[in-house]
């Protein structure tokens, strides 16, 4: 079996040599043995363990634990533990794919009621106060603030400056509430509904998926659909990984 020093995993790797040295401090892979002089010694097997772990914490939605699950998946194959690196890798294979079904869930509900909306027209007669609407809806009215200072809606008000809600108001936090459930950003759910006051025949999956490139910061949940197909990648990569080291140790 091959050996290799800390510089030369860095380097094949692509990491600095102190990332080196905190993937074994955080027990990301198996402690190597050390040379008289005291230099680490890593081998073929400490290579592979190394590709695990840069693959495992690529995944950049953290909804649910899933950070925390690849940490534990890499863990256990450092610590030889095959049995119960499979077991996780499976989890968490499993709850990616819930994850990716619930996106694509809600992107189908968004789309109905979207499809409902334009053929209801929205009743001005019919007004919910902000807290009715909030338990109409099942959120809090917190919530409810957070979104219309994030600009996702606006609310009208009466005259003495109390906000009222539409049916047609209800109708899009009903969209809103859909995406938000399966962890589609603030951000992403107000470039969907932007794009569809301009456009109403916009596609509403491309577009929710797909930042703006002047956006200063993006996060794995502003393209959540891509985000979670990425982390499925990794993921059976990971699996495979795990398979390769436990041929390697025996």
């Amino acid at each position: 079996m091959n050996t290799y020093k800390t510089a030369d995993i860095a380097k094949m790797i692509g990491i600095h040599v102190n990332t080196v040295r905190l993937y074994e401090d955080c027990g990301l892979i198996s402690k190597p043995e050390r040379a008289p002089n005291g230099y680490r010694i890593f081998t073929d097997i400490h290579l592979e363990q190394f590709r695990l772990a840069r693959a495992a914490l690529k995944v950049e939605v953290l909804q649910n634990g899933l950070r925390r699950q690849a940490v534990d998946i890499i863990k256990a194959s450092a610590a030889g533990e095959y049995k119960k690196a499979e077991q996780l890798i499976q989890a968490y294979v499993t709850q990616i794919e819930a994850e990716k079904s619930n996106a694509e869930e809600a992107i189908k509900i968004t789309r109905s009621m979207l499809s409902t909306m334009e053929k209801i027209p929205d009743d001005d007669s019919v007004h919910f106060t902000r807290r009715e609407a909030a338990e109409h809806l099942g959120v809090t009215m917190d919530t409810l603030r957070n979104w219309e200072l994030n600009g996702l809606f606006s609310i009208k008000r009466k005259a003495n400056g109390y906000r009222v809600y539409t049916t047609g108001d209800i109708q899009r936090l009903k969209i809103i509430r859909a995406l938000r459930c399966a962890n589609y950003s603030l951000s992403s759910i107000l470039r969907m509904l932007g794009a569809l006051s301009a456009d109403p025949q916009a596609d509403i999956r491309r577009i929710i998926d797909t930042p703006h490139g002047d956006e200063d910061i993006i996060t794995a949940c502003d393209r959540l659909l891509t985000s979670l197909h990425e982390a499925g990648e990794n993921a059976r990569f990971a699996a495979a990984q795990i398979e390769k080291l436990k041929n390697m140790s025996k």
